[in-house]
């Protein structure tokens, strides 16, 4: 007996250990992608256990369900699924709850929206889920807090009436994000570019400046020992203080012809990159040590086809501190030097040749998995030395919807990753496709 007690508090030590790791490793085994481009807004996929090599070379889902047209990717969060899309006859928008394990639909919740804008087959914001909340924004800013679970209304706005949007031409495209207390919202309204709601309630809280909306979501980082949110407007790149909306600095980044800034601005350290369609790329050092940014460099091309660094249309690129990463106007994928912007390589056998190509970047460890155009899913590895492919596979066909042109479809919503497996969408279903390591 005192030999027990005396082991006990080591016995004590080694289960609380035990527990701490299993736990964690439950968490590695298992994630969610609760909101744009993951848990963190940056495409890294934390799953452990991941397919080295695709089996075959189209890939059965264990699961479909029909959904309608939408650029929305979908998002997954406690075992259920989320994506927006058009209502038939074009009447209004719809967002939609699976179940993540078998496809079931779990609630809907549909409203009218008449559409204004332009490629108007569905929205475009992924859903975004906080404590136990879904947050649904429309493409003519219909923006709805819902209940996760049962998709009961906690509360809803009308941002097109209530703030004057000036509509861009493709609709809202930014998918909110949650800082703390407050949803904060791309909304392009008069004075009120940049409207921070109580998360709760829905109460405005603050809005701030007068800038044009863009189409890229917002990111949260951390610089010189505060939280920084980084907005990248029609007019500029802007910093504020999330918790009041204080403008905190900002670069000019005007567009020359319209405003075409879709892929979100990617962080490394302390900087920032940007792409543009129209207006190529720009690198941005952030201060270390106080609220300021400065432009490293800045390329563009003739135009968008006889391009200089990157001229990016939807793909988000990925940049791990040496290179750049990206998709170009028409389907190149390019490296480039991140000290100046100088491309290193390019590569056409990620995606076919084509205007608006598209490649979702997600980092899984040491490997990328691409989500192209056609529905197909890659693993590869990218270094300065080339683009590496390991193994491809079909996960979805490409659907017209999106768009209709000579290529017979795409597929543009970014994937989500969770729970070991792809879910994917196109305009007339979504699928949830294993990827665990057998």
């Amino acid at each position: 007996m005192d030999s027990f007690m005396t082991l006990r508090p080591v016995l004590l030590a080694i289960s609380f250990v035990v527990t701490t790791i299993g736990a964690g490793m439950s968490a590695i085994r298992a994630d969610d992608w609760p909101q744009w481009r993951g848990p963190n807004r940056d495409g890294v996929w934390h799953e452990s256990g991941i397919v080295k090599k695709f089996a075959d070379k189209q890939l059965q889902p264990l699961w479909r369900a029909p959904v309608g047209p939408g650029y929305s990717g979908p998002t997954v969060a406690d075992g259920r699924v989320y994506v927006t899309d058009r209502l038939e006859r074009k009447k209004g928008e719809r967002i939609v709850c699976l179940d993540a394990k078998t496809g079931d639909t779990l609630w809907t919740r549909p409203y009218e929206r008449r559409y204004s804008i332009g490629y108007d087959d569905g929205p475009r914001a992924a859903v975004t889920i906080d404590s136990g909340r879904a947050y649904a924004l429309g493409a003519m800013g219909d923006l709805h807090c819902l209940d996760a679970a049962k998709g009961d209304v906690l509360w809803k706005k009308d941002l097109l009436a209530e703030y004057k949007i000036r509509m861009p031409i493709w609709g809202i495209t930014a998918a909110p994000i949650v800082e703390g207390n407050l949803l904060i919202v791309e909304v392009g309204g008069e004075g009120a570019c940049i409207v921070a709601f109580d998360k709760v309630t829905g109460e405005e809280r603050w809005k701030a400046f007068d800038d044009r909306t863009g189409y890229a979501a917002p990111i949260v980082i951390e610089q010189a020992g505060r939280r920084v949110l980084i907005c990248w407007t029609g007019d500029n790149i802007a910093a504020l203080d999330p918790a009041n909306g204080e403008l905190l600095w900002k670069i000019p980044f005007r567009p020359t012809q319209m405003v075409l800034n879709v892929a979100t601005p990617v962080l490394h350290d302390d900087r920032l990159f940007f792409t543009a369609f129209y207006d190529g790329s720009l690198m941005a050092r952030l201060d270390r040590d106080k609220l300021s940014a400065e432009v490293v460099w800045r390329r563009r091309g003739k135009s968008e086809r006889n391009t200089d660094a990157l001229q990016s249309i939807i793909s988000t690129p990925y940049f791990d501190g040496e290179s750049v990463y990206g998709v170009d106007s028409y389907g190149e994928l390019r490296c480039l030097d991140a000290k100046t912007g100088e491309r290193i390589w390019e590569s056409r056998d990620a995606v076919p040749r084509a205007r608006w190509a598209t490649i979702h970047f997600v980092k899984n460890g040491d490997r990328m998995f691409l989500f192209n155009d056609p529905g197909e899913l890659i693993i590869a590895r990218l270094d300065r030395e080339g683009f590496h492919e390991i193994s491809r596979t079909k996960i979805i066909e490409p659907t017209t919807g999106q768009l209709n042109d000579e290529r017979g479809g795409v597929c543009w919503s970014h994937p989500a990753f969770a729970n070991k497996c792809i879910f994917a969408r196109n305009d007339k279903e979504i699928v949830c496709t294993n990827l665990a390591e057998k």
